[in-house]
């Protein structure tokens, strides 16, 4: 698939069959999320893979806008180890990075996905650190429900010419 097809194409997908993904695919999402880039080469990220049935099914009392995690195959939690980041503050941007990497890698393999925020919302953050016993440093930042899509949405174009500015706002 083409990088700009596979750009304009990927849509957050909320509905799945259940169908299975094997590990193999799950392994090259991963390593295309880790090629993202990070400040100062940091890599501040952990990525949780969730597939066990009765932990998907939790995640929506966790987070009220992960109902769909119910039908996916799985899950991957994404988080920042502020141990790990050279450069204060930034693993935000770093993990948004690999996010976006692991949206258009499932995308590409064919798989469904939806990015479902984590952080900043402290109540989430407290939520997901106390449900996987992640240490104190290690910040959850998103939520991925994953799997084959039961749904197609079309390709839809949003590129907004006046959002475009040229050598400065008035340009």
């Amino acid at each position: 698939m083409d990088i700009f097809e596979a750009i304009h194409t990927r849509r957050s997908i909320r509905q799945f069959t259940g169908g299975e993904v094997s590990e193999e695919v799950v392994e090259k999402i991963l390593s295309a999320a880790m090629c993202a880039p990070s400040a100062g080469n940091g890599q501040p990220w952990h990525f949780i893979v969730l597939r066990e049935r009765t932990v998907l099914d939790r995640i929506p009392e966790i987070h009220p806008h992960a109902q769909m995690t119910k039908q996916a195959s799985l899950g991957i939690l994404v988080c920042g180890d502020l141990r790990l980041e050279k450069y204060k503050g930034f693993w935000v941007e770093d993990c948004a990075a690999a996010t976006q990497n692991l949206l258009l890698a499932a995308h590409g393999a064919g798989l469904g996905a939806v990015w479902t925020g984590i952080y900043p919302d402290t109540e989430r953050v407290a939520r997901f650190q106390a449900e996987f016993a992640l240490p104190e440093e290690v910040i959850p930042f998103a939520f991925i429900p994953m799997g084959p899509p039961a749904q197609i949405l079309a390709r839809k174009d949003i590129y907004l010419p006046e959002r475009v500015h040229l050598n400065g706002w008035n340009g």
